[in-house]
């Protein structure tokens, strides 16, 4: 699907040495749209190492560090590949379903919002939904 690749872009595409990384955003409405710029607000300056560096086109809703090493993208629809009955593992009270088809593919489920974070093999995954879980608990409280 489109966002597969825009994700994977995120990972691999930097358009020049001190450039901003190539992320398509997504286009949260309403009460996501407020959350997800509150979590922009409240990301780390740096996860696992990486520094956080611009995306292209700027935006509230994406955050990108290293060379698009680690990319995140909040207010994303629903995974395709999420049953509804499933049981997702939590880290630190957020919840992350990890895409069986892209094991590079994380996905933040709180309340009906979903935050899309995609982490090169060169960065511990653990580590980095660790360090995004009390930013994300604090944008969408009682997720």
């Amino acid at each position: 699907m489109v966002r597969g690749v825009v994700a994977m872009a995120a990972l691999s595409l930097l358009a020049g040495c001190g450039a901003a990384v190539r992320v398509e955003p997504p286009a949260p409405q309403g009460a996501t749209a407020a959350a997800c710029a509150a979590l922009n607000d409240r990301l780390p300056r740096t996860l696992d190492g990486a520094e956080r560096v611009p995306s292209e086109p700027s935006s509230p809703y994406v955050a990108v560090w290293g060379s698009g090493e680690i990319a995140l993208r909040c207010g994303v629809p629903r995974p395709a590949a999420l049953d509804p009955t499933q049981q997702v593992p939590e880290i630190n009270g957020v919840p992350w379903f990890a895409d069986p088809t892209r094991p590079s593919l994380f996905t933040a489920l709180v309340h009906r919002d979903y935050v899309e974070v995609t982490i090169s093999p060169r960065h511990q995954a653990a580590a980095v939904l660790v360090d995004l879980a009390a930013p994300i608990k604090t944008a969408f409280p009682g997720g």
